[in-house]
């Protein structure tokens, strides 16, 4: 690199580019619609879907351990904790699978 590309602000030529096409979403460069997957750069319903299983398999898992631990143990009261958060992962997973199905 000489001495003159040193001194010049890497960000103006970005500054002079013009936007693509008006936001279809207000707020939103690009236009990029407001959604599950699209805040977190995801595009594709099938990597959506596939966060989703992995986040409900990851808790299903770590509910199994905990329910074998406390069934061990006797501790019923904590055993129907963990009943309940697992019933809150199967929520969650519903939840993401049809915003992910729903977004435009």
């Amino acid at each position: 690199m000489t001495e003159q590309d040193q001194d010049r602000d890497p960000w103006d030529e970005f500054d002079r580019l013009t936007p693509a096409g008006p936001d279809r979403v207000e707020g939103y460069p690009g236009g990029e619609p407001v959604g599950f997957g699209f805040r977190t750069g995801v595009r594709s319903v099938k990597v959506a879907i596939g966060f989703a299983v992995y986040a409900l398999t990851l808790g299903t898992v770590l509910v199994v351990v905990g329910a074998v631990v406390f069934i061990g143990q006797s501790q019923w009261l904590l055993l129907g904790l963990m009943v309940l958060i697992e019933a809150v992962f199967i929520l969650a997973f519903s939840r993401l699978v049809a915003q992910a199905r729903r977004r435009r």
